[in-house]
């Protein structure tokens, strides 16, 4: 603890707690959804598999070594640089499975769709997520349809759950993280959510940013069979790369330190950012995974993911220690090295 480096001082505080009503803060995949999740549905459902915290649940049914996980996709607009809403449907729920280290196999899709939704769109839209299915070799098996009055959604909402085999021998979750492990980051950061505010036309300039919506199960396989020893894999979507290495660390009870001077963002991504007051570890992303590997297996599997279409631009960004418990540290261009929290609430433009 005596050689731990200093910690910069005063930092933003924390928004104000939301007890009583759903704000949007609920829905960031920070803090305030985390409060909403343990407080609300992880007490209500009680469970062993549900605490693992994980995005997909490992389940032993007879025998066979599964992984299921459901998700719901809202964006606005449902088109944007990069994808739509349901190339992100599919995508989300393939990599959430795979994350546990499972070959996602199957899908479900539930679709709400608002009246007036042009039917072209609709079928742009399940155009795009059958490309995606073909591109992460799933197939989507069953689904259900309703439709809501005008003015009750935005378009069309998208449920999915994904099923997968998990592969024997690896034994990946959060919890998982040890002392000594190396973080690795797919690719560079932050251009689903500055792609999908662009095209919202709240960046207030052009921009070419493109979301980064990518099916990552090939990716991961290649990773498992470069090392069996991967700890860790999640897919920092909301709340970015800092909230999800804090879920690892609470989950593992150890310390994460990341370099920042290693850190890929692209040049507009870091652009768009520095304008509006946002930091890109906090911005969503939807085709880049970390993964916590063993400092003497991070070598080989760095090379097994620079040989793969989504990996290409893969580099250790930290390591994990056993102290202090529970932190996510950022080691600065400065020199200082400070904390990482959650993302508090709704990720908005700094005000102090």
């Amino acid at each position: 603890m005596d050689n731990l480096p200093p910690i910069e001082g005063p930092v933003c505080p924390v928004p104000l707690t939301h007890n009583e009503q759903i704000v949007l803060g609920h829905g960031s995949g920070g803090r305030m959804s985390h409060d909403l999740i343990t407080g609300i549905f992880l007490s209500a459902f009680d469970n062993p598999i549900l605490k693992t915290g994980d995005d997909a649940a490992p389940l032993d049914l007879q025998g066979a070594q599964l992984a299921v996980s459901t998700d719901a996709h809202v964006v606005t607009p449902l088109f944007f640089p990069g994808g739509d809403i349901g190339r992100l449907a599919v995508c989300g729920t393939v990599n959430d499975v795979a994350m546990l280290g499972a070959r996602p196999l199957y899908l479900t899709a539930g679709f709400i769709l608002e009246e007036g939704l042009p039917i072209e769109t609709l079928r742009r839209v399940v155009a795009s997520m059958q490309s995606a299915a073909e591109e992460a070799g799933v197939q989507v098996v069953a689904g259900d349809t309703k439709v809501v009055e005008r003015g009750k959604a935005d378009g069309l909402y998208i449920t999915t759950t994904g099923v997968g085999l998990r592969r024997a021998g690896a034994h990946i979750g959060g919890a998982k993280a040890a002392s000594g492990d190396v973080v690795i980051l797919s690719g560079p950061i932050g251009d689903h959510g500055m792609a999908v505010l662009g095209a919202r036309g709240e960046l207030g300039f052009q921009s070419g940013i493109q979301s980064d919506v990518a099916p990552l199960n090939h990716l991961v396989e290649a990773m498992l069979d470069a090392s069996p020893h991967i700890h860790v894999l999640r897919d920092p979507t909301r709340g970015g790369v800092a909230t999800t290495l804090n879920e690892i660390a609470a989950q593992s009870k150890c310390c994460i330190t990341i370099n920042e001077q290693s850190l890929p963002v692209h040049a507009d991504v870091s652009a768009a950012c520095e304008m509006l007051g946002f930091d890109p570890l906090y911005v969503a992303n939807e085709g880049k995974l970390l993964a916590l590997v063993p400092k003497g297996d991070a070598d080989q599997v760095l090379a097994a993911m620079h040989k793969t279409r989504y990996g290409e631009q893969a580099v250790i960004i930290g390591e994990v220690a056993a102290e202090p418990l529970g932190r996510v540290l950022l080691r600065t261009n400065l020199g200082t090295t400070r904390v990482l929290g959650m993302l508090a609430g709704e990720m908005l433009p700094r005000i102090c």
